[in-house]
């Protein structure tokens, strides 16, 4: 049986590990692990999802304090429009994460950020821009085009003299998106240097209904192939989602994928930016406490654990210090949902509101346990000490792992 690491990822000539560990935001898939999987030669995301949040804990700026201070005369109004990012500011965000990620990067491998165009931030092209154009300028390896559909994104950094020789890709769930994007994306007479295709059992928002159950990812990427095929488009193709062994990734790799896109196993481990009791509910977590639902005010279904403390958490709309969902109206689902709840609540009552959650607030505080499907397995990733507490693990021993594993093994840490 083959392994991962008799395959390589090519972009031209240089060759890569083919292990991609993916973009989790905010600041989950944080700098320290991105630079791990560089320097063991694959590919790892940072996250630009509320950059100025993790600059603000990552390096003690104040970006969020010094927005607060700017509109908090607006914080007990539902009207949100008049709450605005200033670019100069997010481009100074941007820089400063991706500046200092990539000056610190060792080895033969690249960091990627993973650019989601949900992030509508009261002006979704404008900001969408600002964030493109300086990751670009800060010096990162690649962009992964995430949380959406991206049809003007291409042609947001067209000019840009890095749009040629960055690598840019883009995650989809189905070859109708990817179809829509390459025609959208036509005129600006580039490619995508890859597609990560993103299958049902991915950790997160999903690029599928309710009726994800019903969707394989081996068989959509079997479908864009025959597609690219086809059309004569020779694009590497990265499954994502699900792929939990070595074996498992090694599977794709045989049938023609380029590489592999995982996260799940990597969000139990030191340099993830979990904090430790988080990922203990995670190591401890049955198939049972697993669902896939819609509080996200994105529209988009979402894995997480049921006991995520964001779920039924009426807090007040956080958009004067936070605001990374508000719509090019200033408007988002968690704040009518949250005005409909006050409107109905009995006097003295505490608010609930169940069918959407502050997405803002609970990622910033990791109050929303946002999870792979095969989260429930990470317990026998991994031994239980006597404490009763899990082992957490390195980026380093995951990675080798997938790399070099076979018969579906997993490597357990020494006793």
């Amino acid at each position: 049986m083959k392994r991962v690491d008799d395959f390589r990822l090519m972009f031209g000539k240089q060759e890569f590990v083919p292990i991609m560990i993916g973009g989790m935001g905010v600041d989950i898939s944080t700098a320290e692990l991105s630079l791990e999987a560089a320097r063991l030669g694959g590919i790892g995301h940072i996250s630009d999802a509320m950059v100025p949040t993790v600059t603000d804990r990552r390096f003690k700026t104040k970006y969020v304090k010094n927005k607060l201070q700017q509109y908090k005369f607006n914080v007990e109004n539902s009207d949100k429009s008049v709450v605005q990012f200033d670019l100069g500011l997010l481009a100074e965000a941007t820089a400063l994460h991706v500046g200092r990620t990539m000056e610190a990067k060792r080895g033969p491998g690249m960091v990627f950020i993973n650019c989601m165009e949900k992030l509508t931030m009261n002006a979704p092209r404008e900001t969408l821009k600002v964030r493109l154009t300086a990751a670009l300028d800060a010096g990162i390896d690649g962009i992964t085009l995430a949380a959406g559909l991206h049809l003007g994104s291409f042609a947001l950094i067209e000019d840009h003299p890095r749009f040629r020789d960055a690598r840019l890709g883009i995650i989809v769930s189905s070859l109708r998106a990817l179809q829509l994007f390459l025609k959208k994306s036509a005129r600006t007479n580039r490619l995508p240097d890859y597609v990560v295709v993103e299958g049902p059992l991915a950790g997160g928002h999903l690029g599928f209904g309710m009726d994800w159950s019903q969707y394989d990812l081996a068989t959509i990427v079997a479908e864009i192939r025959a597609w690219l095929q086809a059309e004569q488009l020779d694009i590497p193709l990265i499954p994502a989602g699900g792929i939990f062994t070595g074996s498992d990734a090694a599977a794709f790799l045989e049938a023609g994928a380029a590489a592999v896109q995982v996260a799940t196993r990597f969000t139990v481990t030191k340099e993830c930016g979990l904090p430790e009791d988080v990922q203990q509910e995670y190591l401890r977590a049955s198939e049972d406490d697993i669902e896939v639902n819609l509080i996200s005010p994105t529209g988009y279904p979402m894995r997480m654990l049921k006991g995520s403390p964001a779920i039924g958490n009426g807090i007040r709309p956080n958009c004067e210090a936070y605001g990374y969902l508000l719509d090019a109206k200033g408007s988002c689902q968690y704040i009518d949902a949250y005005n409909r709840e006050m409107a109905q609540l009995p006097e003295g009552m505490k608010v609930k509101v169940w069918d959407k959650t502050c997405l803002c607030t609970h990622m910033r505080n990791f109050d929303l346990w946002t999870c792979g499907h095969y989260t429930h397995r990470l317990k026998d990733t991994t031994r239980k000490d006597e404490d009763g507490r899990y082992r957490i693990l390195s980026a380093e021993h995951v990675f080798h792992d997938y790399q070099f594993s076979t018969e579906h093994r997993i490597a357990l840490p020494e006793a």
